[in-house]
Formats: C-alpha cells, structure tokens, sequence
C-alpha cells in the first residue's frame, strides 16, 4: 500500500521525504531534505533542529533539553495533577551521551537516509566499528535483504529499505532492544 501511495504521489509531482511524509519539490521539508539539514522529533519531520518541544495533553510526551518527559496517561491522573497546581508529568528520562548518540544516528538515517560514519566518530568519542559491532551484525542481514548499503565510511539505505526505515533505526535502539516485548515498535525520534 505504501508503494503505492508514493508512486500516486510521486507521479503528481510530491517528493517522498520518509515514512508516511510526502512535500512538494519546493515545501521547506523537501527543500531541507535535498539540502541534509531536515530534522525529525515526536511531532515528525521538521525543519528545526534541536527545538525543545513541551508537550500538553493525557500522555503527551515532551522533548527539552537532553530529557524527555512523558504526561500522566490517564485523564484522571492528568486532571488531578492539574487541579493540584503540579506538573501531569507521571516519569522522564535523563539522556546520556550514548543515548544523544543514538539518537543522531537515528535522526540521520531517517532523514538523510544515509550516513556517514567518520561525522558521528569526529562528533563523539568512539570508534563506530567497535562501539557498535553487534548493531553492524544486525545491519549486515539487513543489508543481505537489500536494504542498506555498508561501504567503508558510509551507511546508505536502499530505495528498497527507505520504505522500512523504521526497522533500520531500531537496530540503534538500545531501550528498544533491552525489551524483547516491544521488539516490534520503535521508540525513535
């Protein structure tokens, strides 16, 4: 279905900038995509890096800073705190440089589709093969299926794998992997 959506599309004259996310040639999506600058956070696709994003409702989830904050997910819960003058924040989470790691990765595969692995070794202290051997084993199968390219510095996706994008970034998705129940779903950015 998603094939089709993006050759009807496409044919009309709407660039595919990802996932379910389709722009005119000259929207600012498209236009940052051609240009490597576009961004993604909970919203979707966005032209604006790094914005800190508050969130407002029963279990919206908020971005500020190194931390995200998710509301309480019952409006019950949510209405209670209100009416109490607190915060509906019900947990948060404190990134650390691993996970600020990750998340670029993640950001740039699905917005660029492609990356370049001597940027994240001059950005963060690491060595990309070493530090991330077991996600470039996962990412060999994926790259047997046709999926992704994985050339000396460069990790590119495949018109092919641009349509399962998601399954690429949760390769990168260390909270994802650490809980085999949700195997399926990503938490990515």
């Amino acid at each position: 279905m998603l094939a089709l959506c993006i050759k009807r599309l496409s044919d009309a004259g709407y660039v595919y900038i990802g996932m379910d996310h389709f722009a005119l040639p000259a929207d600012d999506l498209a236009v940052a995509q051609r240009l490597g600058r576009l961004h993604r956070n909970f919203q979707g696709y966005s032209t604006h890096a790094e914005s800190d994003l508050v969130s407002f409702g029963v279990s919206a989830i908020s971005a500020v800073g190194a931390t995200y904050s998710q509301n309480a997910k019952t409006l019950d819960a949510y209405y209670d705190a209100i009416d109490n003058n607190v915060l509906p924040v019900e947990r948060g989470f404190r990134l650390q440089m691993d996970d600020l790691l990750r998340r670029l990765i993640i950001q740039r595969l699905m917005c660029n589709f492609e990356l370049s692995v001597s940027s994240i070794e001059t950005a963060y202290p690491i060595t990309f093969v070493s530090y991330f051997a077991t996600e470039l084993e996962r990412l060999h199968e994926l790259e047997q299926d046709g999926l992704l390219t994985i050339d000396g510095d460069w990790l590119c996706v495949t018109v092919k794998g641009r349509l399962l994008i998601r399954n690429i970034c949760m390769v990168f998705d260390r909270h994802l992997s650490a809980r085999p129940d949700r195997a399926r779903y990503s938490r990515t950015i």
